[in-house]
């Protein structure tokens, strides 16, 4: 009995984020392997947990968005897979710091490019209405890699026989190879982006992908039919502009809206202070009192924690919309380190009855972050792109996490211990400011087509609070549009019969009558006459009407 097709298609992009598993369980092995006094120096510390980082920021951009458009999203995953079990493997054989080092490198560069693609690919290849599901699934996949990493590092920490030997730190660092092992082995099995395809000209390959996503391998599935109008119609747009350029991010205004806040939301998630925590939990609880086989078992059990939050978030996204979580969540990050900056500065070094509260404190932080800011950012920036600039776009912005990742991984050791307690403010100030800065300028995009984005962020104010562009809409809508057979192109047939009906004296190709269609809608829409997706795609329509491409 073959398998429902969202069901399908959320057990691809499943597959696809085991390379979210790797980043995961890095940031968590790490901060158990570096307890050691092996790497007792601030500055090695550091450099051992950025390293991992600051090669794909600054050397990964170019080539991951390049590889990507021209080679396809799955072959790019595997060259990625290839990349990263090289670099695990030099790490865990490594007989001196140089092999480690190299080994942090390449394994980062594999590592990002696998982080980089996974949530591209899942965003290609989504129902509408399941969206948010399957790119927050980079999250909760990076979840189960931290929650493996804490108990392998507390086990190997804890065992008579591998204690303060080699192997207490080579086994923990040999086992992050595992899950690349079946993602290079099985990724060519699975179906290509039917958006790339299509980009590339392949439009039966295409349409076969999509069908096999979406319909169980009905070629003539109106859903199926429905998309492919609507993809060959974004791509005929994208000829009458020209090649995709790494130039028109930046000098087309809604390209740059996009770019901005894709960079800046990258940014800011690591400015809420989650690596500090991730790679430094040992030290921060160490100075605070508590043993090191009891901070272990609490970054164990932390990690718990973020699972239980991270699987919230994949479950109840596409109905709470982005906006929202992003900005609660933001919010309780900021004041949990407002408590934290609190208990160092009363409490230094002392555990007593502080331990459930210090505790508490740092799980609240943990699930919010879990539930409601790490999975978006990465879902947030492969939505909001079209497919012509998606794999430059996010390249561009995941390089901002990796650059943030890099400067928290080196500064935070030295900041400790200059100031102390005082460096928690900086995240609790950065919450808060990220919640403001969301809540002023990012429009809601849950349930809305990756073909619809261009139009919404070219009609959306830069100011979007008190408009329509804050509202969660019915997430299935924009899909029954598809299976009604809703297309951009009966779309744009409907809206050339409106204009003869509503301005019969002017012509047909005239901007003035796309004036009046989009002041008709925008009047019906205010009146809950019509949905916000179709006035979209009304809009989205334009060059249809310009070209006389379609007739009535």
């Amino acid at each position: 009995m073959p398998l429902p097709p969202k069901v399908y298609t959320w057990l691809c992009g499943l597959f696809a984020s085991l390379g979210s598993i790797i980043f995961g369980y890095d940031l968590g092995v790490i901060a158990g392997s570096v307890m050691g006094s092996r790497f007792n120096n601030d500055g090695l510390v550091g450099l051992i947990a950025s390293i991992f980082g600051k090669q794909h920021a600054f050397f990964g951009m170019f080539p991951v968005a390049w590889m990507a458009d021209k080679w396809g999203r799955r072959r790019t995953i595997m060259f990625g897979a290839i990349v990263y079990i090289v670099g695990g493997a030099l790490q865990t054989g490594a007989r001196n710091m140089d092999m480690m080092l190299a080994g942090r490198f390449f394994a980062g560069f594999g590592s990002g490019i696998m982080s980089d693609m996974a949530p591209l690919y899942q965003a290609e290849i989504a129902h509408p209405s399941i969206r948010g599901r399957l790119t927050t699934l980079q999250q909760f996949m990076l979840g189960i890699g931290a929650f493996v990493a804490s108990w392998v590092t507390y086990g190997t920490a804890n065992s008579p026989s591998i204690q303060n030997s080699q192997s207490e730190w080579r086994v923990p660092l040999g086992i992050q190879i595992v899950p690349a092992l079946p993602l290079l082995a099985f990724i060519m099995f699975f179906p290509e982006s039917p958006r790339w395809l299509a980009e590339k000209g392949r439009m039966e390959e295409a349409q076969a992908c999509l069908a096999r996503l979406h319909a169980q391998g009905d070629l003539n599935d109106q859903f199926v039919l429905a998309q492919m109008e609507d993809i060959k119609n974004d791509i005929l747009k994208a000829k009458d502009i020209g090649e995709s350029s790494w130039s028109e991010l930046f000098t087309v205004p809604s390209n740059f809206r996009r770019l901005s806040l894709g960079y800046i939301l990258q940014f800011s998630v690591q400015m809420t202070g989650v690596s500090a925590i991730q790679y430094y939990s040992t030290t921060i609880f160490t100075t605070m009192g508590f043993s090191s086989q009891r901070v272990l078992l609490f970054q164990s059990i932390n990690s718990v924690i973020a699972l239980i939050g991270e699987a919230c978030c994949v479950f109840w996204v596409d109905s709470t919309g982005r906006r929202r979580p992003l900005i609660v969540g933001n919010i309780v990050s900021g004041l949990s380190f407002v408590v934290g900056s609190i208990l160092m500065a009363r409490y230094p070094g002392t555990v007593d009855n502080r331990f459930a509260l210090t505790a508490f404190r740092t799980w609240v932080f943990n699930f919010f972050f879990s539930a409601c800011i790490g999975p978006l950012s990465w879902a947030y920036p492969v939505e909001i792109y079209s497919t012509r600039t998606r794999a430059k776009a996010t390249a561009i912005t995941s390089s901002s996490s990796w650059l943030s990742n890099f400067f928290i991984a080196e500064v935070t050791p030295k900041a400790f211990n200059k100031i102390g307690w005082k460096y928690y403010l900086v995240f609790a100030i950065c919450g808060h400011t990220n919640a403001l800065f969301i809540w002023a300028f990012y429009p809601e995009t849950s349930g809305r087509r990756l073909e619809e984005m261009d139009a919404l962020f070219e009609d959306a104010p830069l100011f979007v609070p008190r408009s329509s562009y804050v509202k969660v809409h019915n997430r299935h809508e924009a899909e029954n549009q598809l299976r009604s057979g809703e297309s951009s192109v009966t779309i744009a047939s409907s809206l050339r019969l409106m204009l003869l009906t509503q301005a019969p004296s002017l012509p047909e190709s005239s901007p003035r009558r796309l004036q009046i269609a989009v002041s008709i809608m925008n009047r019906r829409m205010r009146k809950s006459l019509c949905s916000y997706n179709t006035l979209n795609t009304f809009t989205n329509c334009l060059h249809l009407v310009k070209r006389d491409a379609v007739s009535v």
